[in-house]
Parts: C-alpha cells; sequence; structure tokens
C-alpha cells in the first residue's frame, strides 16, 4: 500500500468513527472547522521543519508529489485523521456535564 492510499484509508476511517460509529459529528460542525486552521498551521510548520531538513524522507514513489512546506500533501491528510479521530474521541468519551447551581 502506497503513503496516499494509507492517508486516503485514515481519512475515511476517522470520518466513519466521527459521523457513523460514534456519531460526534464533529466534522460537520462549524466549531470543528473554525478551529482545524489553528492545527493546520502548527502541524504545516513542524512537518516543514522536519522534511526540509531532510529528518524525514519519503519515497518518491509512494507518495503523489505534491508537497507544502517541503512536507507531503498525504502527511496533511495523516493529519488530519488524527486529530478528528482524537477529537472524537474525546468527545464521545467525556463524562456528561455537570449541572450548574443556580
Amino acid at each position: 500500500m502506497t503513503y496516499t492510499a494509507a492517508a486516503a484509508v485514515a481519512v475515511f476511517l476517522a470520518v466513519v468513527l466521527d459521523v457513523l460509529c460514534l456519531r460526534t459529528r464533529l466534522v460537520l460542525g462549524r466549531t470543528f472547522w473554525c478551529t482545524y486552521p489553528i492545527v493546520f498551521v502548527f502541524q504545516l510548520v513542524s512537518n516543514g521543519i522536519l522534511t526540509g531538513r531532510g529528518v524525514v524522507r519519503y519515497n518518491p514513489s509512494a507518495i503523489l508529489g505534491i508537497r507544502l512546506v517541503h512536507a507531503p500533501i498525504e502527511d496533511l491528510a495523516f493529519g488530519f485523521a488524527l486529530i478528528l479521530a482524537t477529537l472524537s474521541l474525546w468527545t464521545y468519551l467525556r463524562p456528561p456535564a455537570e449541572s450548574s447551581p443556580r
């Protein structure tokens, strides 16, 4: 399996986990999309440093070749899947909010 295919599968599974399995539906909400750019910027910085300095290298035949700040676009897909799955699980497993005293 190529890195591109693995990234596509990861995104698909994260969305299925969020929307169908856990039914947290974060990816369908405005809050997720308003805050995701913050994570995205820091992901670009860290990926850019690691791939730009050669700490992490990719087999050119396993990726699409599209890069953003030195990192392959597949890294951004994996980051998206990781963040979505983590937030979905966190939302699903958090204890119910305590009722506030009046």
